[in-house]
């Protein structure tokens, strides 16, 4: 049988799925085989050519030449034998070619099955050879379409998905688009190999930055953490293992060069490149910017590692960003739990604690064994020079400021009669002492 559009469908298979020829004609023959044996029952007394040139496919029916036939598919007389063979001989094997045009539906349908099993096969195979080491690392395709909300991204000798799921918000493509992203991962279905691309993985981030900065690639510079949220802003940790190589500049490149082709690859998301640090404060201040931190204290316990981060009054906001998106990234960033305060709110919340740990101690004793565990600088509105004012004068805690008069608090400099008794009454309250009257002048030079 001469059959050419056989060989066209074949060329086909081998130029889309890039599967050898040779592979494709044993899934051809495998496929017959399997038809035959349907068709005409037997065993593997079948033999099946396929000529590669020609496309003409023979089946050959070998049976044992006998004396008495008890299997007809399996042996024949030597009678029957000697029709085609005038020297055939018992004990002899003797074959004659198949009439294949008619196999019926239940042959085709099983021929189809089995060919379309070995080119899944065949396709794995290839798919696994090109990109099975590709795992983990960016790949490039052309948009084709869409299916549902996933992309369809053609790779050449196969397609891949980029899910929804997978996809930078509000992004998209048009047909022919080329579109870079992560080989996240590759999976068999029933329907062959599956590809899964990711643009929203944080490891797509940083094989973009191996790419475009050759001191990650080659090893000077080393990315230690990536954090996104995709389409709005990322935060990339990076530390130089070469003392005379700043790992933010060469990141950003000259005026921006490389960061910039990174962020336009990634449709405008913002990035913040930041220099990565052993020590935890220092690594918690640089993964907040573009906030300044003013000061960080760590507390590293058994079960949550817990930061508290003082900035400027002006800065909070930007320290914790839109919707908190920004602390929240640099908390994802470092591993640690940050509580942000303004210097304003951190100065009042101090000092209500401490108020409070102060009555909780002054009441399990009895007054006139309580110590002063208030500094002078805890009263509320007191200056440095102020209390340095009263030390010098002998008033060094807050209990000799509450029991003093204010005759004698007044003669010193900064304070005036009015101070005096205010600044009295504020330490006899935070000392739990009873209210007493007390008679306040007209008139007053200082002020708390």
């Amino acid at each position: 049988m001469i059959n050419q559009e056989l060989l066209s469908v074949l060329d086909q298979l081998q130029r889309e799925k890039g599967i050898s020829q040779e592979t494709l004609l044993e899934a051809l023959q495998s496929a017959i085989l399997t038809a035959t044996k349907k068709r005409f029952g037997g065993g593997d007394n079948f033999q099946v050519e396929i000529d590669p040139k020609t496309g003409e496919i023979q089946i050959l029916h070998v049976r044992r030449i006998v004396e008495n036939v008890l299997s007809p598919m399996e042996e024949i007389s030597l009678e029957e034998a000697m029709e085609s063979d005038p020297g055939a001989e018992v004990g002899d094997e003797i074959g004659s070619f198949l009439d294949i045009d008619d196999f019926g539906r239940i042959a085709a349908q099983a021929a189809k099955q089995v060919i379309f099993q070995k080119v899944r096969e065949a396709e794995w195979s290839v798919v696994a050879k090109e990109f099975g080491g590709k795992k983990g690392n960016v790949v490039t395709g052309v948009y084709i379409g869409q299916e549902k909300r996933n992309f369809i991204i053609d790779l050449g000798k196969t397609e891949a998905i980029l899910p929804f799921k997978e996809q930078i918000p509000r992004e998209s493509f048009h047909r022919g688009d080329r579109v870079k992203a992560l080989l996240l991962d590759i999976r068999t279905t029933t329907r062959g190999p599956q590809l899964i691309l990711s643009r929203t993985h944080p490891d797509f981030l940083a094989r973009l930055f191996e790419k475009e900065v050759p001191e990650i690639s080659e090893g000077i510079i080393e990315i230690k953490g990536v954090v996104r949220d995709p389409g709005e802003r990322a935060k990339v940790a990076v530390l130089s293992r070469d003392p005379n190589v700043d790992p933010v500049g060469s990141c950003v490149g000259v005026k921006g060069s490389r960061v910039q082709a990174i962020v336009r690859e990634i449709h405008g998301e913002k990035i913040d490149i930041i220099d990565w640090s052993p020590d935890p404060g220092t690594f918690i201040a640089r993964a907040l910017s573009p906030a300044k931190v003013l000061r960080v204290a760590t507390r590293d316990g058994e079960f949550d590692k817990v930061a508290t981060v003082v900035v400027a009054n002006q800065q909070l906001s930007l320290a914790i960003g839109r919707r908190g998106q920004n602390v929240r990234l640099a908390a994802k960033l470092t591993g640690w739990k940050i509580d942000i305060f303004s210097e304003q709110q951190y100065e009042a919340d101090r000092m209500a604690r401490s108020a409070e740990e102060q009555h909780e101690a002054l009441s399990e004793q009895p007054v006139e064994q309580q110590p002063s565990l208030i500094m002078l600088e805890d009263l509320p509105g007191m200056g440095g020079n102020m209390a340095d004012a009263l030390k010098a004068a002998g008033f060094d805690s807050v209990e000799k400021v509450a029991n003093a008069s204010a005759e004698d608090i007044a003669k010193l400099p900064k304070f005036g009669p009015k101070t005096a008794a205010k600044l009295i009454e504020t330490a006899r309250d935070f000392l739990g002492y009873p209210k007493s009257a007390t008679t306040t002048p007209e008139t007053d030079s200082g002020s708390v």
